[in-house]
């Protein structure tokens, strides 16, 4: 359905709608980036001092159909609607429909489930490995070889971010460093 074509919904929530494949159901995200709710999202925020000088590099949590947000937040210890390093300023909206394997909701509980009895490890082991383990049990997209890699990539240049605020946070840093750095040098 065009939801163009619907009165009910106006141009700025466009981008809050879509059309799950194959169903024909348009389902409303309720994304509310005031109380941090993302439904079907995976979400990123900075890591202090690693992303002001890699700033491809953060921390990555998935929300479920309500928009509560789970995170890998360090070892044996998943975050549930408070990421542990501060709210979220880039988003990456999923599709649900999208799911090939289990469903959404049923993928994020067994990730958080398995990786509750994890230990944390910065390189290998982390919150990107929690999301896409959710990923590849969904199927999503008909892939299971999520990783973190790909994930890093893919919401390093397909996110959005949720304000300018969170656009300052990622990069203002970065920013601030090269230049003290071309200066200095």
């Amino acid at each position: 359905m065009d939801n163009l074509a619907r009165p009910d919904v106006q141009q700025g929530d466009q981008a809050n709608m879509m059309e799950s494949a194959g169903a024909g159901v348009v389902v409303d995200r309720d994304i509310d980036k005031a109380r941090s709710r993302y439904p079907y999202c995976i979400v990123w925020t900075p890591l202090p001092l690693i992303t002001w000088f890699i700033p491809l590099i953060g921390h990555m949590g998935i929300a479920d159909s309500r928009g509560v947000i789970y995170d890998f937040a360090g070892p044996y210890t998943i975050g549930e609607d408070h990421m542990a390093f501060g709210r979220p300023t880039r988003y990456l909206p999923l599709d649900p429909g999208r799911c090939k394997g289990e469903q959404w909701d049923e993928s994020v509980a067994h990730s958080c489930e398995t990786y509750s009895k994890r230990m944390h490890n910065l390189c290998c082991d982390n919150c990107h490995s929690h999301v896409a383990l959710a990923l590849k049990r969904m199927r999503y997209a008909g892939v299971e070889s999520w990783n973190m890699v790909s994930l890093c990539l893919w919401i390093f240049f397909a996110g959005r971010y949720v304000s300018v605020s969170g656009f300052l946070a990622q990069w203002l840093p970065f920013g601030l460093a090269l230049t003290l750095y071309l200066v200095l040098r």
